[in-house]
């Protein structure tokens, strides 16, 4: 009961309460913090969310042919998008890491968020079925997919700052990997991004290098567009 009550902000925000606590602990801990971690539940929360996703588009764009909806499907179930969700519940802090994760930021990483989402979604599957967690993941994306243009062609943050840099002229942005972490099946990338004859320097932290230089072009289009607001 203790436990649960300690849980009881979260479990209201995501519309559903554990009976099993301890398989909500799982889906929080990340793989530094214990042996049995939340990578699995992870795996199964892709897929049925995936699928939840591609029903609801399905039945609300019934026009709309298969290129587009798999392009709708992919704004939604990537990796920004589930932070954003984890963000929204507040999930960061919960989440439970071993000490050198922890000292190192590891509750604002996007992909961890991201993936701490995805677990979340494997655990209530779990507990609860498919019917279940359907309600859950309509709940936090629903709003999402009300808003949706079906013709839209969502550009990644690494072509929209290059347009945004070429539309006025200025030199292409520079990628540099500046640190490279952890073993060869769990290395986490650090990628600066720069400008020539600018001042400003970001960085993207990722799982992959390809993922880093998004995440640290989407900061670069931001204190660009910031400063020149």
């Amino acid at each position: 009961m203790q436990k649960r009550s300690r849980y009881a902000q979260i479990f209201d925000k995501i519309g559903y309460t554990f009976t099993d606590v301890n398989l909500f602990e799982q889906a929080i801990t990340h793989r530094s913090a214990a042996k049995v971690h939340n990578e699995r539940l992870e795996f199964l929360g892709d897929a049925v969310l995936g699928l939840v996703i591609a029903e609801a588009l399905f039945k609300q764009f019934p026009t709309v042919p298969e290129g587009n909806l798999t392009r709708m499907r992919s704004t939604l179930v990537k990796g920004e998008t589930l932070a954003e969700v984890a963000m929204q519940l507040d999930l960061g802090p919960l989440i439970i890491f071993g000490s050198g994760e922890m000292k190192s930021g590891g509750y604002r990483r996007a992909s961890i968020l991201a993936d701490a989402v995805e677990a979340l979604l494997g655990a209530v599957y779990c507990e609860s079925g498919f019917d279940t967690t359907k309600k859950v993941i309509l709940d936090l994306f629903q709003a999402r997919i009300d808003v949706l243009d079906p013709n839209a062609h969502p550009k990644d943050s690494k072509t929209q700052l290059q347009e945004w840099l070429q539309g006025r002229k200025k030199a292409l942005p520079l990628y540099e990997v500046v640190a490279t972490e952890g073993k060869d099946h769990a290395q986490t990338f650090t990628v600066s991004c720069s400008i020539i004859n600018s001042d400003i320097t970001t960085q993207g932290v990722a799982s992959s290098r390809r993922k880093a230089e998004q995440n640290a072009a989407r900061e670069m289009l931001k204190r660009l567009t910031n400063d020149n607001a």
